[in-house]
């Protein structure tokens, strides 16, 4: 019963997420053949289809088209794959064309309603939504300690897509005091069956606590709220056992490949 249960999740998966959220901030989504690519960001994007339906030479030569078009433009670009993907060989032939995979990630989904609860947070941490440009900033520089790299971009990002659709993308803070100790965000897609849980990240000495999994809690009610069955999360290996342990189940897995000038 779980595999018949986790087959009709992909199935819905690929049928529903394959694509991209509109970007806003003048990015566009551009379509190449079975593709789907997004223009205008930091870096490009592109996905495609469970199976692209082009083999061989015809896939070498889509795949060089991707890393020339974002190479005269000076941009790196990734390509978004899942371990489910067809042809079989697509992630040989991005390596030959030098793309360099990174990370992997686990694609975990939930049902939104078994998931909802109002947040338990600790003592002293209150959970807000935010939308400013300066509480966003806040959210970036919080990003940018967890991960030791500078992600002040997000908050261009972020404020584009709330500006692009506002009742589709909900950024939520955990706050101690005046200090963001956790971020998250929850994204929609108009007639979309998927909620999708992004950031999640907490402040090292704030771990343990319960605050991921209270914006976990939180975002599935908010969906749940809004009538959309599921959520789902591309989850780092951190995360994905606690997701798990709190019912999600783990459908596939996704690796970005990266080309870089």
């Amino acid at each position: 019963m779980k595999d018949m249960v986790i087959d009709e999740l992909r199935a819905a998966y690929d049928a529903q997420l394959r694509g991209v959220t509109p970007p806003g901030g003048g990015a566009r989504i551009e379509k190449d053949g079975p593709l789907t690519r997004v223009v205008g960001r930091h870096r490009g994007f592109v996905t495609g289809p469970r199976d692209l339906g082009v083999y061989g030479a015809e896939l070498d030569a889509l795949i060089a088209r991707q890393r020339d078009f974002y190479a005269a433009r000076g941009e790196a670009v990734e390509w978004k794959t899942r371990a489910h993907d067809l042809p079989a060989d697509l992630t040989d032939r991005l390596t030959a064309a030098g793309f360099v995979a990174e990370d992997s990630e686990t694609v975990l989904v939930g049902q939104s309603a078994d998931l909802a609860a109002g947040p338990v947070l600790p003592d002293g941490v209150s959970l807000r939504r935010v939308t400013s440009r300066p509480d966003l900033r806040r959210v970036a520089a919080m990003e940018s300690t967890v991960w030791g790299e500078d992600w002040s971009r997000l908050a261009d990002d972020l404020a584009a897509r709330i500006e692009n659709a506002p009742e589709n993308t909900v950024v939520l803070v955990a706050e101690a005091r005046t200090e963001v100790v956790c971020a998250a965000w929850l994204v929609f897609n108009d007639g979309v069956d998927f909620g999708g849980l992004w950031g999640g990240s907490t402040l090292k000495e704030w771990r343990g606590q319960g605050i991921y999994r209270a914006m976990v809690a939180h975002r599935a009610q908010l969906a749940a709220a809004r009538g959309v069955p599921y959520v789902y999360v591309d989850a780092s290996a951190d995360s994905a056992p606690i997701l798990t342990r709190l019912g999600l189940h783990t459908i596939t897995t996704t690796t970005p490949y990266v080309w870089s000038p």
